[in-house]
């Protein structure tokens, strides 16, 4: 199916969709690229929600909400439609680290994360008939990281954007020492899950 989601949600209009067709709820190229992988076909609307954390909200129950809530935003524009959504946080001492907003916010966070070990969550929620859904927990472990290195590692440009200020598929993989679970999981999709939970909902 070749449907150009933005028009259609310029236009208003209801389109029938049925369950062998997919919506990815995210604008990540990092997740659309996994599910490309997997031999997935899909069309893309990415959904746009409120991703404060809750006052005493613990980061498992904050991460499975946020992909619930994003495959909800979506769903009722799509009738028929099967909804994938996923989120991705950086949790050190149980604390969500989000996108980093300057180079100062970037270098706290390496210094957080270094010569130690993090966990990378990743929720996933598949709406269909029924709702799936699921969350991975992959230990990352880093080494020490110079300051000279964190100030040049935001001159990439690469952190800026990026769930606890780095990016294990990019040029943030030469601090990661090793990693406990799943690698797709750290980049945003753990396909294993995902796999699973699409051939659950119907979906060849």
């Amino acid at each position: 199916m070749a449907v150009d989601l933005r028009l259609l949600a310029r236009s208003g209009k209801d389109i029938s969709f049925d369950m062998k067709d997919l919506i990815l709820a995210s604008a990540s190229p990092r997740r659309a690229e996994l599910l490309k992988q997997i031999g997935v076909q899909f069309d893309v609307c990415a959904a746009n929600i409120d991703e404060s954390l809750r006052q005493e909200e613990s980061s498992r129950d904050y991460v499975l909400r946020m992909a619930q809530e994003k495959a909800q935003t979506i769903a009722p524009r799509f009738p028929g439609a099967l909804i994938l959504a996923s989120d991705t946080s950086v949790v050190v001492d149980d604390e969500v680290l989000g996108k980093p907003v300057d180079e100062a916010d970037a270098a706290q966070m390496l210094v957080r994360l270094a010569d130690r070990s993090h966990v990378v969550m990743t929720s996933v929620c598949v709406l269909g008939e029924k709702m799936q859904l699921t969350l991975n927990e992959t230990e990352v472990w880093f080494r020490a990281i110079s300051a000279i290195e964190m100030a040049a590692y935001w001159q990439s440009g690469e952190p800026a954007d990026k769930a606890g200020g780095y990016a294990i598929q990019g040029l943030g993989a030469q601090f990661v020492a090793r990693i406990d679970g799943s690698y797709s999981g750290v980049m945003g999709l753990p396909l294993f899950e995902v796999a699973q939970m699409l051939r659950q909902a119907g979906l060849r």
